[in-house]
């Protein structure tokens, strides 16, 4: 439980988390554009929520995309599904939403196998 809170305790890796569960499996750039932050911050959060299990990685082609951990346990995951809940109509979450929502050549939707 130490890991998975101290993953979370940062805004972006929380911001990243929110999107995940919210959108399903996305890659590196779709998170980095719907953050409006730069892909090797992005890629250093995303190391840190790999290591804790929170998320899972997978590659495609040059892109990594990024999914929950299917092993995280169920109080994790209900922990998950309540925060992103309670925060998905406040900024910045909502506008992350949107933001990927805009983003034009979403390669999680043409490069998904």
């Amino acid at each position: 439980p130490e890991k998975f809170f101290r993953a979370l305790a940062d805004e972006t890796r929380l911001r990243c988390v929110a999107l995940i569960q919210q959108k399903g499996e996305l890659c590196v750039c779709e998170l980095a554009y719907a953050l409006a932050l730069a892909q090797p911050k992005i890629s250093r959060h995303l190391a840190t929520l790999k290591a804790a299990s929170v998320l899972i990685d997978r590659r495609s082609g040059v892109w990594i995309y990024y999914n929950l951990h299917p092993d995280l346990p169920s109080w994790a995951t209900k922990v998950l599904q309540e925060t992103v809940a309670g925060i998905q109509s406040i900024a910045p979450f909502c506008t992350d939403k949107k933001n990927l929502a805009q983003m034009p050549n979403r390669p999680g939707i043409s490069c998904k196998l």
